[in-house]
């Protein structure tokens, strides 16, 4: 294939998650406090669909890394921003061999950053880990479900509650019925 004809297999999202063994290492570094030397990756190029993104002939990748830790065992986020991003490169490079050669610039966002500049707590994009403490009518927690804050009149929505993050609108759907339900009363 020429390099036009790839570019509809690459419209949507490319996951790097070869098999459950290679998804189960990668958790359990986030879980010891460390990044997986070979993440799970979403990689989607935006430039294919704008090509406004990027100047003629090149274009914008945007990878995420999941099971990034907050919290690292060993060392800090500053000093090792640019290992996890070493890490991501050398990943997609096995399946992209002259992806290395091509790269012009990176941005790395640790976890810290995502909570810094985005304002996700400890850098998760659904506002609380998706576990059984907090899911479902459990979510964001058992006292504040159900899209009602501890304060009378104040109704939640968004990534926080359930059914969680993502684009899908549905935690406003299923706040604005609760909204009409109590105005009813």
């Amino acid at each position: 294939m020429t390099g036009g004809e790839w570019e509809g297999y690459l419209r949507g999202y490319v996951r790097i998650a070869p098999s459950l063994d290679y998804l189960e290492r990668a958790f359990d570094a986030a879980k010891y406090g460390q990044f997986a030397r070979q993440p799970y990756l979403d990689v989607t190029i935006p430039s294919l669909a704008d090509p406004s993104l990027a100047p003629a002939g090149q274009h914008v990748m945007s990878i995420y890394v999941q099971y990034a830790p907050y919290h690292l065992r060993e060392g800090n986020w500053h000093d090792c921003r640019e290992v996890l991003g070493q890490a991501v490169v050398d990943t997609l490079a096995q399946y992209a061999p002259n992806l290395k050669k091509t790269i012009l610039h990176t941005h790395i966002l640790t976890p810290l950053d995502l909570e810094t500049i985005y304002g996700l707590p400890e850098g998760n994009p659904n506002h609380g880990e998706m576990t059984l403490d907090q899911f479902l009518y459990m979510r964001p927690v058992p006292a504040y479900a159900q899209y009602r804050a501890p304060i009378q009149g104040l109704y939640m929505c968004g990534a926080g509650t359930h059914p969680g993050g993502g684009v899908t609108g549905l935690p406003g759907y299923n706040a604005a019925r609760e909204i009409l339900k109590d105005w009813g009363k």
